[in-house]
């Protein structure tokens, strides 16, 4: 076990210190799932029809009625088209009305929309007939952004370390999240939309590493999934949100303002002790240590932080070596390949919410409301299963109800609905696994690095996700069959890496991938409650048992 580790270990693993940074990670959380789903509830589909005013210079005093029989031509089903009208000609009124108008063309001044419609972004940028498209390209943009983020941000945070790029992430989502709420045009939009997924990607990555660094192995779970938790909480006030507040510029106001209370983390939060050591800082990371061992009631012994001094000298690692070294590749091509297909799932799922029959609202209220206990209940199957099968086994059966959802008819939206919230669950408890898995397969000097690269992968599937769904206009099933057959495909890779249930941390990136072996001995009150695990030929003993 390394320095840093023990002296973890002596000032607390999860005492009043870990708790309460842990409590500063939940207001972000909330935040960051309004600005991932927020979009969805300001493209909601209205009525709207062409605008055909040009027969008002002809016939001023027609009513709507009049005006919309005289220029509109009708689907199979007797409603007004949508997308087209009758092509304008320079006829008088009684001309036009005696002999209609018969040539169409698509719409060439705009569309009409409900008068008593709230401003929407579909209403203010036309979202409709032929620039439908752009809503989902714009979900695409706010991936690409994460992945930017995550390139950018995980890069950053190995060099400078998690605080200053948490609280940069912090300032820019903020700023550039009130700023949506003011913009002009839509590419306007998806420029700043860009550049608050790079700052939500930032924030996500970070409060990971210093939740991970700070906390020990046994109760590592629980922090983590505490704020995923509070994640699907923000899923839930976000439908209440955007159904008391129709209009998308006071939404985006309301739930991007609050941000700028969270730069009271200025004056509490910490660094991480692990990364300051890896970086040779050692006396700052003493500092830290000793406010944490005080905060927790704790004494760390003299004797013991000094050994940071020569325990700790260890070879500076960087992204390369998860190229080089062959346990780091194999992690981190199976591992790439499991966040690809789990945000495939995930948001394949999540941005379908208005496809699937039921009210928007309750529907997002109910795919918030079950990924709480999916990610309270991950923290049990991670301890009870291990790692590996529960990464595994997840993502497998979020792609059998992908799979499933092909073979539903279309007329049957309680069942699709139903079975859609069971994929979110699956696929949100996966999520919740998947960082936690990753942050301890990859050793401190390039964890930030790992999970950074993890995490662009992530979001290139993300930046997929909404443009699959443009598959829908050639078969309803196509995009559905290729979340389920990709995920099912991942889920099976997951078993090839190795298991980190009760295992140290990794600090530097020599040697091969620690496995852990349980010797469980019923008849010694000694090790009851004990696991030994075997390390590089050394064992160690760290305790089994869970608390929440």
């Amino acid at each position: 076990m390394s320095g840093i580790g023990e002296n973890l270990k002596a000032a607390g693993e999860f005492g009043p210190f870990q708790k309460r940074l842990v409590l500063f990670s939940l207001p972000p959380c909330l935040s960051l799932a309004f600005h991932q789903f927020c979009q969805l509830f300001m493209v909601v589909d209205v009525p709207h029809y062409c605008n055909t005013d040009w027969i008002r210079a002809v016939g001023p005093n027609l009513t709507e009625e009049e005006q919309l029989n005289l220029t509109l031509p009708r689907d199979a089903d007797g409603e007004y088209e949508q997308c087209s009208m009758y092509s304008p000609v320079d006829w008088d009124l009684d001309s036009i009305m005696a002999y209609g108008l018969n040539a169409t063309e698509k719409c060439s001044n705009g569309w009409v929309y409900p008068t008593a419609q709230q401003p929407s972004l579909l209403t203010e940028f036309d979202l409709v007939c032929d620039r439908k498209n752009l809503n989902d390209i714009s979900q695409s943009i706010y991936m690409l952004g994460m992945f930017l983020g995550a390139l950018i941000f995980g890069l950053l945070s190995d060099r400078f370390g998690r605080r200053p790029v948490l609280l940069i992430s912090i300032l820019l989502e903020g700023l550039f999240g009130l700023a949506i709420a003011l913009v002009p045009h839509f590419y306007v939009y998806l420029a700043f939309r860009c550049v608050v997924g790079a700052s939500v990607s930032g924030i996500m990555m970070t409060l990971l590493a210093l939740a991970t660094e700070w906390v020990g192995v046994s109760y590592r779970p629980q922090a983590v999934l505490l704020s995923h938790c509070c994640f699907a909480a923000g899923q839930m006030i976000l439908a209440g949100l955007s159904y008391g507040i129709p209009n998308w510029r006071l939404l985006q106001i309301v739930g991007s303002a609050p941000i700028f209370i969270l730069f009271l983390f200025i004056w509490v939060l910490p660094e991480s002790a692990r990364w300051l050591v890896t970086r040779g800082k050692i006396e700052e990371a003493k500092k830290y240590l000793k406010k944490a061992a005080s905060i927790n009631k704790r004494t760390i012994p003299p004797e013991l932080l000094d050994q940071l001094k020569c325990e700790t000298q260890t070879k500076s690692g960087n992204i390369l070596d998860l190229l080089r070294k062959k346990h780091l590749l194999k992690v981190t091509l199976i591992m790439s390949c499991a966040w690809f297909v789990n945000n495939l799932v995930y948001y394949g799922l999540s941005l379908n919410v208005t496809n699937f029959g039921l009210d928007i609202y309750l529907t997002q209220l109910a795919f918030g409301a079950v990924e709480i206990p999916a990610r309270a209940g991950c923290i049990f199957m991670l301890q009870w299963f291990g790692r590996k099968k529960s990464q595994g086994g997840l993502l497998l059966l979020s792609g059998l109800v992908c799979l499933i959802l092909t073979v539903i008819p279309e007329g049957q939206p309680v069942v699709i609905t139903v079975l859609a919230t069971i994929g979110k669950f699956t696929a949100s408890a996966s999520f919740s696994s998947a960082y936690i898995y990753t942050a301890e397969l990859f050793p401190t000097i390039i964890r930030q690095s790992g999970v950074s690269l993890c995490s662009m992968v992530a979001r290139v599937a993300g930046i997929i996700a909404p443009l699959i769904l443009l598959l829908e206009q050639y078969h309803r099933v196509i995009p559905m069959a290729i979340y389920g057959g990709t995920t099912v495909l991942g889920g099976l890779l997951c078993f090839l890496l190795p298991e980190t249930r009760g295992v140290e941390l990794a600090d530097g990136t020599e040697g091969g991938q620690p496995t852990a072996v349980v010797h469980e001995n019923a008849s010694s009150s000694s090790d009851k409650g004990h696991v030994k695990v075997k390390d590089a030929g050394q064992v160690n003993e760290n305790t089994k048992n869970t608390y929440l």
